[in-house]
C-alpha cells in the first residue's frame, strides 16, 4: 500500500507527461539487471561515469538487448574510484551528458523492475538527476540480489551467525562464474545470473548451506 501511494506521489509530480510509461504496468516477467560506475561514494556529491542495463525475461538474460553509456561526470574521479573501475579523466571526457543518457536509459528500463547489487547506491545516484529533470524519483520496483541471498541463507541463522553478503562471495556460493569486476555491464551481467539463480532456489523452495566462505576482498559501490 505504501508502495502505492509513492508512486501515485510520483506520477502526480512528474514534470514531462511523455514519461508516464515509467507507470504503466511492467512487461510480464520482465526485469532490468542495472549497475553504474562513479566518480566516488558520495551520493551528493560524486556522480556517475558509466551505466548499464540488461534486460531479463523469464529465465532468459537477453544480452543483446542492453544499455551501455559512458557519461561525462559533473565532478573529478577520485584516486580511489579510478584504482577500482580504471576508467580515468581522458576516458570520460568525452562521454554523453547525463541529460542525453538517462532518457534513452529511462526509455530501455520502461517500467520493470530494477534488479541490482547495493542496488540502493544506483538509485540514489540516477535520483539526483531524475529529481533535477522530471522532478521525481525512479518509480520502478527494485530487487535486491543481496537481500534474496540473505534470505535463503541466514534468513533461519541463529543470532551471531557470521555474514558475508560481498560481491563476489555471493557469485562463488551460487556457483557462477567472476567476471571483469566494476565494469558496469560486467557486474550488470553478474547481478542478473545471481538473480536467475537465486529466482530459481526460491521457486524450488531451497536453501543456501551456511558454509564459512573465503575472505574475498571487494570494493561495495560504483
Amino acid at each position: 500500500m505504501l508502495a502505492e501511494l509513492k508512486r501515485r506521489f510520483w506520477l502526480h509530480r512528474l514534470r514531462d507527461p511523455d514519461y508516464r510509461f515509467l507507470f504503466d504496468p511492467p512487461p510480464p516477467g520482465e526485469v532490468v539487471s542495472i549497475d553504474c560506475e562513479t566518480t566516488g561514494l558520495n551520493t551528493r556529491k560524486d556522480d556517475i561515469v558509466t551505466i548499464a542495463a540488461i534486460r531479463i525475461r523469464g529465465a532468459r538474460i537477453l544480452t543483446s538487448e542492453r544499455f551501455e553509456a559512458i557519461v561525462k561526470p559533473s565532478v573529478r574521479l577520485s584516486p580511489d574510484a579510478i584504482k577500482i573501475h580504471r576508467l580515468r579523466e581522458q576516458d570520460v571526457a568525452e562521454g554523453r551528458p547525463i541529460e542525453e543518457a538517462l532518457p534513452e536509459l529511462l526509455r530501455f528500463i520502461g517500467s520493470r523492475p530494477l534488479v541490482g547489487f547495493y542496488l540502493e547506491f544506483d538509485v540514489a545516484m540516477l535520483n539526483r538527476h531524475m529529481r533535477r529533470l522530471l522532478g521525481i524519483d525512479l518509480p520502478n520496483p527494485q530487487i535486491e540480489v543481496s537481500g534474496t541471498y540473505y534470505e535463503l541463507k541466514y534468513g533461519d541463522a541463529p543470532p551471531g551467525t557470521e555474514v558475508d553478503l560481498r560481491f563476489m562471495s555471493l557469485l562463488a556460493d551460487l556457483g557462477l562464474p567472476a567476471l571483469d569486476q566494476h565494469d558496469a555491464t560486467s557486474d550488470a551481467l553478474m547481478t542478473a545470473m545471481m538473480h536467475l539463480k537465486l529466482e530459481d532456489l526460491k521457486a524450488r523452495g531451497v536453501r543456501i548451506p551456511r558454509t564459512r566462505a573465503k575472505p574475498v576482498h571487494w570494493y561495495g559501490g560504483g
